[in-house]
């Protein structure tokens, strides 16, 4: 009888559930317009102001398909938690979720491949819960409670499991591109690219069975184009809680426009972020040669204003932004702002080891990387720190805090300002 009653008042919470599903906005995944994946991998870089840049996203997603290791997730958490943008962990791999990275984000996001092979679905989500049962539950559990005895621990940690869990953004994805990282990690080939009307009944059954936050349509590096544009407006009226992500291909405003048309809610950006490092390595090694450390901010302005194009990476990464209204002039802002920081930084790195100081100890309030950071930022003294150090440290050296950032970002001065 007792058994029977309880199952009576689950199926009615579980109704109630579902009619508070049709009826309101019960996804805790926020609304975001843009977002910026950050990929931790060795080649993809930050800009040195990296927090200017991504001070016009929604929020921050930190994962990538391919040379991710717990290490250099890390790194990234190092430099991307003093942000005031709200910053998410999609782990590729289970052992990336640590208690700094658990602690550090904002929102676990926790993939799941609808097209891929089974071991992308069901393995992969096996090896998440394995790990946080096992790993990072009974952790937590020993950090607050060493003395509990081992059984009531155990029972700890397979409470604390679900509550994580339960904590947890899920995200399935339909990868559509079988030449990318993704679909190599997923076990997606050419013959597991969905048609729009297939794409639209995965997501209904990630929408309500599954009950994913997120459905995430994933072209990786590729722009879907009509096909992603068809598959996103069957699934407009189709979804009653999941989130719609977009990702792949976005360099320029009439892109995003056509997808957000179509029914993404949101739109992510990682490759278009990670050029613009690129292009600011190139800029800041011929600032060094044509600029001097004292060189007024009219002349940078000039300067800069010739180097940044309208189709250059940082104009397109910016016209992927909701809300920005001109690009060019505030690539220019954030490229001139740099110039600016990285020579100060280099002519007191210069003078230190003229004096064989080694790493210079900078006071952050006089500098004009803080400056830059100060209106974008809550602790602007903070962060400059952490910039200044992974700028001002090597490879070998790594930083004061023990953290590897020098490697994330898009010139260090370590070994005269050569990239990584």
């Amino acid at each position: 009888m007792r058994r029977h009653l309880a199952a009576r008042g689950e199926r009615v919470a579980d109704l109630a559930r579902l009619l508070a599903r049709s009826a309101l906005d019960t996804n805790p995944v926020p609304d975001w317009d843009h977002v910026t994946k950050v990929d931790p991998e060795a080649a993809k870089k930050l800009p040195l102001l990296y927090p200017l840049w991504l001070s016009e996203t929604d929020a921050v997603s930190v994962g990538g398909s391919a040379d991710v290791t717990p290490e250099n997730t890390a790194a990234a958490f190092d430099l991307l938690t003093p942000l005031s943008t709200p910053v998410c962990h999609e782990p590729s791999g289970a052992d990336h979720v640590t208690k700094q990275s658990h602690e550090a984000a904002d929102l676990l996001l926790v993939p799941e491949v609808l097209n891929g092979d089974s071991e992308a679905l069901v393995g992969t989500l096996g090896a998440a819960v394995e790990s946080v049962r096992e790993d990072l539950a009974p952790a937590l559990i020993d950090e607050k409670a060493p003395w509990l005895p081992g059984s009531v621990a155990d029972w700890l940690a397979n409470v604390a499991t679900s509550a994580l869990l339960a904590d947890a953004a899920f995200e399935a994805y339909i990868v559509q591109n079988p030449d990318s990282a993704a679909a190599r990690e997923a076990g997606v080939g050419s013959e597991d690219v969905l048609s729009p009307g297939e794409a639209k009944r995965r997501a209904m059954a990630a929408d309500r069975h599954l009950e994913s936050e997120i459905l995430y349509l994933e072209y990786s590096g590729t722009f879907g184009d009509d096909e992603a544009v068809e598959a996103l407006s069957r699934m407009d009226d189709a979804l009653v809680r999941s989130r719609v992500w977009y990702g792949g291909g976005l360099s320029n405003g009439e892109d995003v426009q056509a997808v957000r048309e179509a029914g993404a809610d949101t739109v992510v950006v990682g490759d278009a972020f990670h050029r613009v490092a690129e292009r600011e390595a190139e800029i800041l090694q011929a600032a060094e040669e044509r600029l001097d450390a004292g060189a007024d901010p009219e002349t940078i302005r000039e300067w800069v204003d010739d180097r940044v194009a309208p189709d250059g990476p940082g104009a397109r990464f910016l016209s992927t932004v909701p809300g920005v209204d001109d690009p060019l002039a505030l690539a220019c802002e954030y490229t001139g702002a740099t110039v600016r920081a990285w020579l100060e930084l280099r002519d007191r790195r210069e003078r230190a080891s003229e004096r064989d100081e080694g790493i210079p100890v900078i006071d952050i309030q006089r500098t004009a990387l803080r400056a830059a950071l100060a209106p974008v930022v809550d602790d602007p003294d903070r962060l400059a720190a952490t910039v200044a150090r992974a700028a001002l440290s090597g490879r070998e050296e790594g930083v004061g805090d023990g953290s590897r950032g020098s490697e994330q970002l898009s010139l260090s001065l370590f070994d005269g300002g050569a990239s990584h």
